[in-house]
Formats: structure tokens, C-alpha cells, sequence
């Protein structure tokens, strides 16, 4: 399957937002509960990057 077709099916992009959305939900939460700096940073980072993927598919269709 190519990637456009992967963004562009509805079913398929929703059950991946959500699943973006939970990892998400998971990194915030370490986060609040982190004591060292680098897993912070880390925890935020991988904040960046999972929210960026939610715009894969703007990215994609051209729209961005």
C-alpha cells in the first residue's frame, strides 16, 4: 500500500491518529513523572515527533 493511500483512507488514518494519540498520552505522562533530565528531554522529543506524524497527511496531499 502506498502512502497516500494509507492518509487518504479514512478508516485506516482515524485508528492510526488514535494510536498516535495513546503514545502520546503515554509520553506526557512520563514526562510529568520524570526526575532525570535526558528521559525529559527524551519524553519531549518523542512528543514532537509523534505530533508531527498527525500532519503526515497534509504533508502528503500537498496541503502543507
Amino acid at each position: 500500500m502506498s502512502l497516500k493511500a494509507f492518509v487518504n483512507n479514512k478508516a485506516e488514518w482515524d485508528a492510526f491518529c488514535e494510536e498516535l494519540d495513546i503514545w502520546i498520552d503515554e509520553q506526557q505522562r512520563r514526562l510529568e513523572q520524570g526526575e532525570m533530565t535526558i528521559d525529559l528531554h527524551r519524553c519531549q522529543g518523542a512528543i514532537g515527533i509523534l505530533r508531527r506524524l498527525k500532519y503526515l497527511r497534509d504533508k502528503v496531499n500537498g496541503n502543507k
